[in-house]
């Protein structure tokens, strides 16, 4: 009698936990929950985008402690900090409202005491198991920093250094070493498929990682990956597994797509039968195979059950209008497997997605900048538009039109362009050699040599200045030794490109093949960095000297083309920029998607293998289904490749993506972007008579 009652009272504030969500929604969070039962069955709740999958969550982990749960016995899973915070906050706010007339269990200010990233929990753990892991429990975490650090030491120290040929930088091992350890596969398959230029190292590179393990054990520190790593190995110790599972009644994982194979099996290990474990995820939205996350955990989590776990899609959208969803659906539609969600709207709308072409990437990025005022004259300010790209990259000719326009802008996802290192590189041999006298410039150029560093430079200025900052008497300085080879065919391509008789038109060109090995040497992943060098090669072929061309890329573009350009606390609004990995989760009004080209989207980085094109397709349907009320795809009919392709100089067609093939295309208004006019050349100003604009300047100080 007294349960009875006790359910009976609980069914009003039940029935307030569960006002306004949909019936997927409210089958989802109340599943398997049984006042006074034992945790439900293993549960995936598929979410597609835009379906209110953290409303959902929420209020399972309420309905959970509304149902009798211990909130000290409910692990939530994240992969943020912020994630973790706000869910918290919303099933708090969700059992206060539900009780208004008396406090429920649980409702305290820290509501979930083991909700968390991964990471951080899993560090908990570890601390609080570690007698019986043989582990000193004041080990510290290394940051990614210090373990590339760490790596690079133990590189030296291992003579690694000092190969006759280039061995892999301490950022690349400590990647390599981390993919391999968070995909749970052998080193030959990460070489071969992801590092496949360093694939001569792989003996070299096992006795690095053993070296680094060795030397972070004698040194009590644990890297982010570890604190996976030896959580999953405890997970594989009997009595401490047995103590993680007795912890924790329910686990609760958000975003599971986004889960490696370390982390599916520690939950497979704290929940082997799937007793209280629920997951959330999109398998449509998959997209960090680069981190060594991988679909097939969602796809294979109903089967590693028995019985089979239950899965509930939710596919009503709170985001975008139905047109866009249309669209989105067919492009996912193709993929070679997946849950089937069929997104709908409760907004209709008359305006169809616009797929858009244009003759090239200068028209894309005139098109783009018309079409954001145009929607901000229109009533959405520019914070609530998006321009989304592949690669952070592809942004790099419309950086430099919304900087002529004065469009202010923030940027997510990759370096700043002007001011990644490769590009400061190129850049500083043109200034240097625009004004010789600039020394900064020169100091940069002159340390890209092996051996010299800010001495000899600093020397190696001082000679040039002695005679006259002539390049043609910058060959009769020594060198170290180290620079002695490379040191001629910098002194020529100075002076060639010195030489008034040298057109403009190639001189980017002449300073990326003497360039090129010095990248090779300092830098990692240098085919991306040749693209960012394709692009800058591009948009100097667009200013009629390099005195202009230096002028505008100095003028707007370093303060306007990175994450912190036209800062929000200075500017009124700002256009947001972002690869499409950056803008998961994010949402706007209108959004702008560049490049809908093979070779673009889907990059052609990707093999062919299937389920890096289904990847692919992925990250269009993600860009896609940002969007709220205006969708872009622009499609660039030809690209410039400079002579580094093997197809040779000029332009290139560049075909539609295949993801838009020709059934879908009735989902979207096509239309073709006119072409941006030719500015009209200014006639030669007429001669006037010569003022010493300086001396009057240094008067003004007498």
């Amino acid at each position: 009698m007294e349960r009875k009652r006790n359910v009976a009272a609980t069914a009003p504030a039940i029935d307030a936990l569960l006002e306004g969500l949909n019936p997927a929604q409210r089958c989802a969070a109340t599943y398997g929950i049984v006042a006074a039962g034992g945790p439900a069955g293993p549960l995936l709740i598929a979410a597609g985008a835009g379906t209110g999958k953290t409303k959902t969550l929420a209020h399972r982990v309420a309905r959970l402690i509304l149902g009798g749960a211990d909130p000290r016995r409910l692990l939530l899973l994240t992969f943020t900090r912020r994630a973790a915070l706000e869910m918290t906050r919303r099933a708090q706010q969700i059992l206060v409202s539900s009780r208004p007339d008396r406090p429920v269990r649980g409702a305290e200010t820290v509501l979930l005491p083991w909700s968390g990233t991964f990471h951080s929990i899993g560090s908990r753990l570890l601390r609080r198991h570690a007698p019986a892991l043989s582990l000193d429990p004041s080990f510290t975490v290394l940051d990614r920093a210090d373990s590339a650090d760490l790596m690079d030491l133990v590189r030296s120290d291992l003579g690694l250094a000092r190969t006759r040929s280039r061995f892999p930088k301490k950022g690349t091992c400590l990647s390599i070493y981390s993919y391999t350890v968070n995909a749970g596969r052998p080193i030959e398959d990460t070489l071969t498929d992801s590092y496949p230029w360093c694939d001569e190292w792989e003996v070299e590179l096992k006795r690095l990682f053993a070296a680094y393990v060795a030397a972070k054990q004698r040194s009590n520190v644990l890297d982010y990956d570890d604190l996976l790593l030896y959580w999953r190995e405890a997970t594989q110790v009997s009595g401490v597994a047995a103590q993680m599972r007795a912890d924790f009644d329910h686990i609760l994982v958000d975003e599971y797509q986004d889960t490696n194979r370390l982390q599916a099996a520690i939950l497979l290990a704290l929940a082997p039968e799937g007793a209280g474990l629920t997951v959330v995820g999109d398998d449509a939205q998959s997209i960090y195979a680069f981190r060594a996350a991988t679909v097939r955990n969602i796809l294979d989590f109903p089967d590693q059950f028995s019985p089979r776990a239950e899965v509930i899609s939710l596919e009503h959208n709170y985001r975008s209008t139905q047109p866009i969803l249309d669209a989105a659906n067919a492009i996912i539609a193709q993929a070679s497997e997946g849950f089937p969600k069929t997104l709908t709207s409760s907004k209709p709308s008359a305006e169809l997605p616009h797929l858009v072409t244009v003759e090239d990437e200068m028209a894309q990025a005139v098109y783009v900048a018309d079409q954001v005022l145009e929607q901000r004259e229109a009533g959405i300010n520019l914070r609530h538009q998006a321009v989304l790209f592949r690669t952070s990259h592809h942004s790099a000719q419309l950086e430099i039109e919304l900087a002529s326009r004065n469009i202010p802008f923030v940027k997510y996802g990759g370096l700043k362009f002007i001011e990644a290192a490769h590009i400061k590189d190129l850049l500083a041999v043109l200034r240097w050699v625009e004004n010789p006298r600039d020394a900064l410039a020169g100091f940069r150029v002159l340390q890209l040599l092996p051996g010299i560093g800010p001495a000899t430079a600093k020397k190696a200025m001082a000679h040039l200045g002695e005679h006259g900052f002539d390049f043609a008497d910058l060959a009769g300085f020594a060198p170290p030794d180290a620079a002695v080879l490379p040191w001629p065919s910098l002194c020529r391509m100075l002076r060639r490109l010195r030489d008034t008789k040298t057109a403009w038109a190639g001189q980017v060109g002449l300073v990326r093949t003497w360039y090129q090995p010095h990248l090779e040497r300092l830098y990692d992943y240098v085919p991306s960095r040749a693209g960012d060098l394709d692009q800058l090669e591009q948009i100097a072929m667009g200013q009629p000297s390099r005195e202009r061309f230096l002028s505008e890329v100095t003028l707007d573009p370093p303060d306007a083309t990175g994450a912190e350009s036209g800062r929000p606390e200075l500017d009124e609004d700002y256009l947001i920029l972002s690869t499409i990995h950056s803008a998961k989760g994010q949402e706007w009004e209108a959004v702008y998607v560049l490049n809908l080209v093979d070779g673009c989207i889907p990059s052609d980085m990707a093999t062919g293998k299937p389920a890096q094109i289904d990847e692919e397709r992925r990250l269009l349907y993600v860009a896609m289904t940002r969007a709220k009320q205006h969708l872009h795809l622009v499609q660039p009919l030809r690209f410039f490749r400079t002579h580094q392709h093997r197809s040779g100089g000029g332009h290139t067609i560049a075909p539609r993506s295949r993801f838009l093939p020709d059934d879908i295309l009735p989902l979207f208004t096509r239309r073709a972007a006119a072409t941006p006019e030719a500015a009209t050349d200014m006639p030669p100003p007429q001669p006037v008579v010569s003022v010493d604009i300086g001396a009057r300047l240094r008067g003004m100080w007498v």
